[in-house]
């Protein structure tokens, strides 16, 4: 039962991997060509996924290791501990994208968009979106808060390429700037997003009350053998 597993957290995790990288790839040519900071702000929220993903296949796999003479309770609570890695990398990039998102506000720069740029935008979103209810879909049959994390994540990525996809036709309709403010306003979110998720593995590894309706449960079962 572990082993498969630890098999769908990795080989979803891998999925991950590609798509976050092929992602990556596409935006930060188009963000180059464009001079656009939100384009490159979810560049860079992309690659903090694919980095992610790594974590979680490399926390999975210390997880499924048989307890030790040291360790005789095992290692499942490294996954615990990926997961707070996990939620770092989110918030790094956010105060990263934030910072220069603030300096292009300050020091606007033209932008140069295109239908390309439109069509590599909506493709993004409509993986993003896929990608979330994928990997979601996977954490909870196998019950990994990591995949269940990034999950919710691409969630959230494709709702923010939205607002940058939705700035760049403003801008080439109307020719209003608006995308230094946009990469600023993503960047709070990954930043909101990286600060409860760091909140929630630190719960986790604390250790929080068991759900009311799991308690019960228990004690019905041990009250069984008793009675």
């Amino acid at each position: 039962m572990q082993n498969n597993r630890e098999k769908t957290v990795v080989k979803t995790s891998i999925l991950s991997i590609c798509a976050n990288l092929v992602l990556v790839g596409f935006k930060v040519a188009v963000g180059l060509l464009s001079n656009s900071i939100a384009i490159i702000s979810d560049a860079v929220n992309n690659l903090s996924d694919a980095l992610s993903s790594i974590v979680t296949i490399i926390g999975t796999k210390l997880a499924g290791k048989a307890p030790d003479k040291k360790h005789p309770y095992g290692y499942g609570r490294i996954e615990y501990v990926t997961s707070l890695i996990v939620s770092a990398i989110v918030l790094y990039a956010g105060i990263t994208a934030f910072i220069e998102s603030v300096r292009k506000i300050f020091v606007p720069e033209e932008v140069e968009y295109s239908v390309t740029t439109l069509i590599i935008l909506i493709t993004g979103i409509i993986i993003k979106f896929a990608l979330g209810l994928y990997v979601k879909k996977k954490g909870k049959n196998v019950k990994s808060d990591s995949l269940i994390a990034s999950g919710a994540d691409a969630f959230n990525d494709a709702i923010l390429s939205i607002s940058v996809l939705t700035s760049a036709v403003i801008y080439m309709i109307l020719h209003i700037n608006l995308e230094a403010y946009v990469g600023a306003i993503l960047s709070i979110f990954i930043i909101k997003v990286g600060v409860e998720l760091i909140k929630e593995s630190v719960d986790n590894v604390l250790g929080t009350r068991v759900e009311s309706k799991l308690a019960k449960s228990i004690k019905k079962d041990v009250l069984k053998e008793f009675f």
